[in-house]
C-alpha cells in the first residue's frame, strides 16, 4: 500500500484541570519494561455514520481522563541520579486526526505489520520522551481506527486498558460506566525494593529476570489463529480439573512451537509469561494500581516432554506450578533483584533481535475487558498490537462467543507446521 492516510497537524491535549507537577519515580518493574519503548496499539470500529463531528467530543473526554491519568500527559526523563522517571508537568498528549479511503474490510485479517503501524499509529520516533500519543483515523467506509503509542515504562496492559475504559466512558457519555470505574492509584512506592534488597535463593527458579534476545536468520511472520470454544473446552478437559484457560492454551501453544521448531529431544525449553502481582502481595496493592505490576515467570522442560501429545496435562501443570509459587516473598525478591540490576541505570536501551529458539513468551490478554472501549461507536471490532517484529512472542486474546484469538510472531519457516499442529492436536482431543 502507498501513503493513503491524510493527516492534519497534531494538536496537544492537556488535562482539563490542574494536576500534580513532579517527577514520578519509577519502580524496578517499570524499568524492566521501559526498554520495550512505546507499545503500538490499534482499535478498529465498524461503520459509524457522522463520526467526523466526534473529534471535539473525543478531545474533551481525553482531557477529562488525563486529570486522573496525568502521567500520560508527562514526558520521560531522568532524575538527578540518572534514574529514569516521568516528568509530570501537564505537557499533554499529541493528538492526530487523519482520514483515509481505506475500509475496515481491507484489514479483515488484522495481522500486525509495519504497514498497519505506519497507517494508524502516531509516529513518536522524533519525540521519544512522549509518554502517550493518539491517532484517530476516519475510514472511507465510515469506520474508525484508533491508534495509540504508549510508553511501557508507564503502564502495563491492565493499566493501559483501565485508561481506555475511562476515556471511552467519558467520550460515550455513559455516566454510570464512568462512575463505576476506580480512580487510578499512582503510589508507585508500593512496589519499592526493600532496604537492603534481599533475593530469596529459590526465587530465580521461577522468576525470569531477563530474556536473551538473539539475531534470528530468516523472516518473522505474524499470524492470527482462532481456537473455538469447543476446542478450548477439549483442551481444558485434557489438562485435568480446574485448569485455567491460560494454562491449557499456553501448554498447547508451547508444545506446538517446540514440535514445529524440531528442537533436539534433550534440549531444555522455557515458556516465559508475565504475571500480575497486584493480588499476590501482603497486603495486596489495589487492582487500580497504575504502572507496571507484572513480573516474568518461567516454566521449563525437556523438548521431548513438552512436545509429547500424551503429556499435555503435565505441561499445563508446569505452568500452573510456576503460577502457584508466586507469593509475597517471590514478588519482593523479583523487585529486589531488578533494583540491584537496573536501579542505578540511566535510560535503558531497547533490546534487539528475537528470542532464542528454545524460548517462547506467551502474554495473556484474556479477561482484561480490553474490548470495553466504546467511544460512542459500539464495541471495537478488534484490538491488538499494530506490529510485532520479533519471533518467539504469542498473545492470547478474547475472541467471539468464548473463542480465543492467538496472535503469534514466529519464524516464517515454521509457521505452516505450527498451524497444522495447533489445529490437528486440538482436534485429536
Amino acid at each position: 500500500m502507498g501513503v493513503e492516510v491524510k493527516a492534519a497537524e497534531p494538536c496537544i491535549v492537556k488535562p482539563s484541570e490542574e494536576t500534580p507537577r513532579h517527577g514520578l519515580w519509577l519502580s524496578s518493574l517499570d524499568l524492566m519494561l521501559a526498554k520495550s519503548g512505546h507499545v503500538p496499539l490499534v482499535y478498529f470500529y465498524r461503520s459509524c455514520p457522522g463520526t467526523d463531528g466526534d473529534v471535539a467530543r473525543l478531545k474533551v473526554a481525553l482531557a477529562r481522563a488525563l486529570v486522573s491519568f496525568y502521567p500520560l500527559a508527562g514526558r520521560v526523563g531522568v532524575d538527578g541520579d540518572g534514574r529514569m522517571q516521568v516528568d509530570c508537568a501537564e505537557q499533554g498528549v499529541p493528538f492526530l486526526v487523519a482520514h483515509s479511503d481505506h475500509t475496515v474490510d481491507e484489514f479483515s485479517s488484522f495481522k500486525p505489520s509495519p504497514e498497519l503501524r505506519r497507517l494508524f499509529v502516531p509516529c513518536v520516533d522524533d519525540s521519544p520522551s512522549v509518554v502517550c500519543a493518539i491517532q484517530v483515523t476516519f475510514l472511507g467506509c465510515g469506520g474508525v481506527a484508533l491508534g495509540a503509542a504508549l510508553h511501557h515504562a508507564v503502564a502495563d496492559g491492565a493499566s493501559t486498558f483501565h485508561f481506555f475504559r475511562t476515556w471511552s466512558a467519558f467520550s460515550s457519555g455513559d455516566g454510570a460506566a464512568a462512575a463505576a470505574l476506580e480512580l487510578p492509584c499512582h503510589d508507585r512506592t508500593l512496589l519499592r525494593a526493600r532496604s537492603p534488597p534481599v533475593v530469596h535463593p529459590d526465587a530465580l527458579s521461577v522468576f525470569c529476570p531477563k530474556l536473551s534476545p538473539s539475531e534470528l536468520s530468516g523472516a518473522v511472520a505474524n499470524e492470527i489463529f482462532d481456537i473455538s470454544k469447543e476446542q478450548l473446552d477439549a483442551l481444558k478437559r485434557a489438562c485435568g480439573r480446574d485448569v485455567s484457560t491460560f494454562c491449557a492454551l499456553g501448554a498447547h501453544v508451547w508444545r506446538c512451537v517446540v514440535a514445529a521448531r524440531r528442537l533436539p529431544p534433550d534440549a531444555t525449553t522455557r515458556l516465559v509469561f508475565p504475571a500480575n502481582v497486584r493480588g499476590c502481595l501482603r497486603p495486596p496493592i489495589p487492582d487500580s494500581y497504575f504502572g507496571n505490576g507484572i513480573i516474568m515467570l518461567g516454566a521449563t522442560g525437556k523438548a521431548r516432554d513438552v512436545a509429547s501429545e500424551e503429556h499435555l496435562a503435565s505441561v499445563a501443570g508446569r505452568i500452573r506450578g510456576a503460577i502457584s509459587r508466586m507469593d509475597d516473598e517471590l514478588v519482593h525478591s523479583a523487585i529486589d533483584y531488578l533494583e540491584l540490576d537496573l536501579g542505578g541505570s540511566s535510560l535503558p536501551t531497547k533490546p534487539a533481535g528475537s528470542l532464542p529458539k528454545n524460548e517462547l513468551r506467551v502474554v495473556k490478554w484474556l479477561d482484561m475487558t480490553a474490548y470495553g472501549a466504546d467511544f460512542g461507536w459500539g464495541e471495537p471490532l478488534v484490538m491488538h498490537l499494530a506490529v510485532q517484529q520479533r519471533a518467539g512472542f504469542v498473545y492470547l486474546m478474547d475472541g467471539v462467543g468464548g473463542s480465543v484469538r492467538i496472535l503469534v510472531s514466529l519464524e516464517h519457516a515454521i509457521l505452516n507446521d505450527f498451524q497444522r499442529l495447533l489445529h490437528a492436536n486440538a482436534a485429536k482431543l
